[in-house]
């Protein structure tokens, strides 16, 4: 329960661009049921997350906004932030070796998985960001 004046706030992650100098590889990782998640085939569109002001006015809630940040990361990457990158990438196209053909899986597994020999985010000039989206709206007093 939010009391009245309150806020409520949906922070929601949006995109990336985290695969530098690989665009298709990237675009067609992003096109399978993995790289859409939580998206899926027949789902109404208004159960999108863009939809997100829809839902909250709809709560009720006054002063609707929505708000996007980027973080960007580049090298050299400390250690931390190369294994929190290795997790966002096998995160988001992991499972997507089922939607694609072979040469862009071949792709995947040479640039984007951690133990790779030319894992992307290892490359001296890397640079990456993600986009996540803050949703907001006022409870009416």
């Amino acid at each position: 329960m939010v009391r009245p004046g309150g806020t409520v706030a949906l922070f929601i992650y949006t995109s990336q661009a985290l695969i530098p100098g690989h665009p298709l590889l990237e675009a067609r990782l992003n096109a399978t049921a993995t790289g859409i998640a939580p998206f899926t085939v027949g789902m109404p569109p208004e159960n999108h997350w863009q939809r997100a002001i829809g839902w909250l006015r709809a709560a009720g809630l006054k002063e609707v906004k929505a708000q996007t940040f980027v973080s960007e990361v580049q090298a050299p990457l400390s250690y931390e932030l190369r294994a929190a990158l290795a997790a966002l990438i096998a995160m988001r196209w992991s499972g997507a070796e089922s939607e694609v053909d072979r040469e862009t899986w071949e792709q995947y597994e040479r640039f984007c998985v951690a133990d790779s020999a030319d894992f992307i985010v290892d490359a001296p000039d890397y640079y990456g960001f993600f986009t996540e989206t803050l949703f907001h709206g006022e409870v009416a007093r």
